[in-house]
């Protein structure tokens, strides 16, 4: 379902701080948007009651805890009914490695965000799951090999 909440400037300003640092406390989020802190906090929880704002995370350095290899992966389905899709969607969530996945269109269904530690446990997961899932009838591997650009998800 479609968000629809009317957002003002100060609203905007919450969103991008928010987005560049999470950590910050309400006092200092409202001394860079320019109100005081109980309204800002009322914005905030707003926002988040809302599902603007869906939840904070920390962001982790992938090599530093030996998650080293990220590759993406093309699904290609046999059968793309409403079912069979929603299936295929629903399977995913049970791959740990499958960081994040979404039904695209054109050529591919799917197209699923991996993260590894090493090739071979790549690899592993390629043969033994994905290809082995039923309806699945092509998967297409790129694998990454440095990062160009790291940007918060939303421009704001």
């Amino acid at each position: 379902m479609p968000i629809k909440v009317d957002l003002d400037d100060i609203d905007w300003k919450i969103l991008r701080e928010l987005q560049n640092d999470g950590r910050m406390t309400n006092v200092e989020l409202a001394e860079r948007v320019g109100i005081s802190a109980p309204p800002c906090l009322r914005r905030v929880r707003k926002l988040e009651e809302s599902g603007i704002i869906q939840g904070y995370q920390a962001i982790i350095k992938g090599e530093a805890v030996g998650q080293d290899l990220v590759a993406f992966c093309s699904i290609g389905l046999k059968h793309q009914s409403d079912s069979e899709l929603k299936a295929f969607a629903e399977k995913t969530k049970s791959w740990s490695l499958v960081r994040r996945a979404w039904m695209v269109s054109g050529e591919s269904d799917f197209l699923l965000h991996c993260v590894a530690p090493n090739l071979n446990a790549f690899q592993t997961f390629v043969i033994e799951e994905l290809t082995a899932t039923p309806n699945v009838d092509s998967v297409r591997t790129a694998l990454t090999i440095k990062p160009v650009k790291d940007e918060v998800l939303i421009a704001i």
